[in-house]
């Protein structure tokens, strides 16, 4: 009888088992649901607090540049921010890369021309959030080439992936060892020439000269030599070139650095035309837009500098940045640009266009440009 009570009540214990059974079941399945959601939830948060990191660093490395005085640091209110999203930024930015400033060797050089507008041009540059311009000139290539790479690569301000590094030496255009040397630190390097008419150029170079030295000769006996009683004319050099003022003294440092196209060819010896940009001094002053928006496309860039950074100082006589947000003034450049220039008697200034006049259209020629100089 026993027997027979048991296994009346098996088939009721069968089924709790399979009740209980199935109920754990259901509560494992829960919980493994909800773990794997968790864990989920607690990965996106962590790949966002490591994107915002990133956005982070970027901005504290450009919050001290306030102003544009600053010569090492871009302003950061035009600094380009890493979408969290995982979409590029407006500027190609890409947020998935380590963002990590480093001290990097130019990928562009401005190498001349003294007194051609390079400061300007650098200045201008530096409103660019993807340019990391040194302020001071370095003069490693002409002056400072024994203290070697590192101590150049030293100077640099730092630079994120993507940020292009750029130095400003006028000399290394007419230093004879600058293009070799160039050339040895990096073959692709792009090279950026600012030139001005010659005549111009020279009279804005004297004119420096005699702030500096005021007991200096005047400009005309230091740009010309008198004519020697049956010296005969240079080779290319023509009578009217001579003129009863005399002999144009190439050698003399404002006339010999207007030699653009003699100049222009060693570079060419090491480096090929299209990696060389050529800027109007001119346009510079009267265009300023238009001549960095070619500068920006040369440099591989997004045209961001444009006309609505620029006003035309007339006091000056040169164009100004527009003053930056949470600043109260303008800013122009020092005292120095746009300052006038001494005068020069009309017949030297006459024959120093006719003495530059073959040398401008081999310069021409060479360059692919017609600048207009006469």
């Amino acid at each position: 009888m026993a027997v027979s009570h048991h296994l009346k009540d098996f088939p009721r214990l069968s089924q709790k088992l399979l009740f209980t059974f199935s109920l754990a079941v259901v509560f494992a399945s829960f919980y493994f649901i909800l773990s794997g959601c968790c864990d989920t939830g607690l990965n996106d948060t962590a790949r966002h607090l490591k994107q915002s990191s990133q956005v982070l660093r970027w901005t504290e490395l450009n919050s001290k540049n306030t102003s544009f005085g600053n010569k090492d640091l871009i302003d950061v209110r035009a600094t380009p921010t890493v979408s969290i999203t995982g979409e590029p930024s407006v500027h190609g930015v890409t947020p998935n890369k380590e963002w990590t400033a480093t001290r990097r060797l130019p990928q562009a050089i401005i190498i001349g021309v003294k007194k051609g507008g390079t400061r300007a041009l650098l200045e201008f540059l530096r409103l660019h959030p993807d340019i990391r311009a040194l302020g001071s000139e370095p003069h490693f290539f002409d002056r400072n080439y024994a203290r070697g790479l590192n101590w150049y690569r030293s100077l640099m301000p730092r630079a994120l992936e993507g940020q292009v590094v750029l130095e400003k030496t006028p000399r290394y255009f007419v230093t004879s060892e600058s293009p070799a040397r160039v050339w040895s630190m990096s073959p692709g390097v792009k090279l950026i020439v600012v030139v001005r008419d010659p005549v111009t150029r020279a009279v804005s170079d004297y004119t420096q000269i005699l702030s500096k030295t005021p007991r200096v000769p005047g400009f005309e006996a230091l740009a010309f030599r008198n004519r020697t009683e049956g010296e005969e004319p240079r080779r290319g050099e023509t009578e009217e070139a001579r003129g009863e003022i005399g002999e144009v003294d190439s050698h003399w440092s404002p006339i010999w650095i207007g030699l653009y196209a003699q100049h222009l060819e060693r570079w060419l010896a090491w480096f090929p035309r299209a990696q060389i940009h050529l800027v109007s001094g001119e346009k510079l002053i009267s265009d300023p837009a238009g001549e960095v928006g070619k500068v920006q496309d040369f440099l591989g860039l997004q045209r961001i500098i444009t006309d609505k950074h620029f006003y035309f100082n007339k006091t000056k006589g040169f164009p100004c940045l527009k003053k930056p947000e949470g600043s109260s003034q303008p800013h122009c450049l020092g005292r120095t640009k746009g300052r006038p220039h001494v005068q020069i008697h009309p017949q030297a200034l006459h024959s120093l266009k006719l003495f530059y006049r073959p040398h401008n259209q081999r310069f021409y020629q060479m360059a692919g440009q017609d600048f207009g100089w006469y």
